[in-house]
């Protein structure tokens, strides 16, 4: 039978019951889960591997590092920090007060929805469910439809693995993701696009649900002329086309540098390119395809623009059948283009000239604030004013994508590129609540507090809410500060 909004309502039913037990709660169950889901990464390695295949015929070792060894090392994180994490924060004292012990303690939402993105499907899902289950919440997963063998293979293991009464997955398109937004869930974690994203947050407003968006945008690339190129333009191409042929949301999506050096830049990457990828990158394995027909017109569409397609400077060719677009360079693409206008997510790639590099910063904050920003160079000051000038969700100097690999930084957006963050420690704090507990006896009474309030009482809280040690003596035996 189809999931409709009454199959979705009585599976939240369910999953609150068990969060209302406080099955969920214990150090002993989360970690039985995290556990479960490291076991799961190993044991089912090959099905994994052999969906992303059938998805996006993505290179084994892309599968591998990108995807099923990034998991496993959030399952291992987790575990290795879990007790610390969930541990009350001791808070200092205040003499307003005195004497009490204040803790911040974190307590999980409840249960929580978490939809995820087509482009990287096994670890774009697992890694939220992660945080989710450390933080003590029941959940429900909707992986993307886009990658229908990556959303089946959940579907079957991760219910084998861990505890059905806290945990389930719902595969679907669209009525099935609208039946789920219908209900309501004590918070909702959405990866994707912008589009989407605004629906999310548009059904979460109805219940107050807070949510977590973690969504894209154009990821700029500026490259100074004082860098060693050679290795600069080969952390560009495998940040680009070595992730997902440029279908994710932190893969560059334009290159902006001076007109001086663009050609050297051109030169050394068309370099790059065809010894990474052959003199026909079509005939590669080691580059994924395009995930469906749709995001091949869509990305066709964007090269056939009249404004653009004078601009090819390398690569360009097609397999629609086969749904293959090779590794392109555009440059001085105009920026007013479609291009230019929307994220790109595939295998081109614009470069964008300035007469001084200093002026790529203008270009940058022009546009949306992306979700990640990169800058090749060896001055120091300029770095510092990249840092200080442009606003996005993460930066990285001097490389592309891997500060995602760092567990103690935050992941994600800002602006129209996302809210809130994920990772590591910032996937626990992103699904718990940090409450605030404040724990007095019953000794240390200001009598100043309490009715009826006197000329002497209201000099004793004065000098108590502005910590003057002094005043408070000397109002608390009646005299006045001279």
């Amino acid at each position: 039978m189809a999931f409709d909004g009454e199959k979705a309502k009585e599976m939240v039913k369910e999953l609150r019951e068990s969060f209302n037990k406080g099955t969920t709660r214990s150090y002993e169950w989360r970690m039985k889960q995290l556990k479960a889901m490291e076991k799961m990464t190993e044991e089912k390695e090959k099905d994994i591997m052999d969906a992303l295949e059938s998805d996006l015929s993505k290179p084994q070792l892309e599968s591998f590092l990108h995807e099923i060894s990034m998991a496993k090392s959030v399952c291992q994180f987790a575990a290795k920090n879990l007790k610390r994490w969930m541990k009350p924060e001791k808070v200092p004292a205040q003499l307003t007060t005195f004497p009490s012990v204040g803790n911040i303690v974190a307590e999980p939402f409840g249960v929580v929805l978490i939809i995820s993105a087509w482009n990287f499907p096994f670890l774009l899902s697992l890694e939220p469910v992660i945080g989710a289950i450390a933080a003590g919440n029941t959940v429900v997963l909707k992986p993307s439809e886009i990658a229908p063998a990556t959303s089946s293979l959940f579907a079957r293991i991760l219910l084998e693995y861990v505890d059905t009464s806290c945990v389930r997955v719902v595969e679907g398109a669209v009525p099935e993701t609208t039946a789920l937004l219908e209900q309501k869930w004590d918070k909702i974690f959405y990866t994707g696009n912008g589009k989407v994203g605004r629906v999310v947050m548009a059904a979460a407003a109805k219940h107050l649900t807070p949510v977590v968006l973690e969504l894209g945008g154009k990821c700029p690339v500026v490259v100074d002329s004082n860098i060693d190129l050679k290795v600069a333009t080969k952390r560009v191409v495998v940040g680009k086309w070595g992730c997902n042929n440029g279908q994710a949301c932190i893969a560059p999506d334009y290159i902006i540098t001076t007109k001086s050096f663009a050609p050297k830049l051109v030169e050394s990457l068309k370099i790059t390119l065809e010894r990474f990828y052959g003199e026909d990158p079509l005939e590669t394995e080691d580059l994924s395809r395009i995930v469906n027909e749709n995001h091949v017109a869509r990305l066709a569409r964007l090269l056939d623009d009249d404004m653009v397609s004078g601009k090819i400077i390398y690569g360009g060719k097609r397999d629609e059948k086969r749904l293959k677009i090779a590794p392109t360079l555009l440059l001085d693409v105009p920026d007013d283009s479609l291009i230019m206008k929307e994220e790109i997510f595939g295998p081109l790639l614009p470069i964008i000239t300035v007469d001084k590099i200093e002026d790529s910063f203008a270009v940058i904050n022009s546009k949306t604030k992306p979700l990640a920003a990169y800058l090749f160079t060896k001055n120091k000051n300029l770095e510092r004013m990249f840092v200080e000038t442009v606003s996005s969700g993460g930066m990285l100097i001097n490389d592309t994508v891997l500060h995602v690999a760092n567990p103690y930084l935050p992941f994600g957006g800002v602006g129209e590129s996302g809210t809130g963050s994920y990772h590591g420690k910032f996937s626990f704090n992103a699904f718990s609540h940090k409450k605030a507990v404040l724990s007095r006896g019953f000794g240390g009474e200001v009598g100043a507090r309490y009715p009826p309030y006197t000329d002497k009482k209201r000099k004793i809280i004065r000098a108590l809410l502005a910590g003057n040690i002094i005043a408070l003596v000397l109002a608390f035996f009646g005299f006045s500060k001279s």
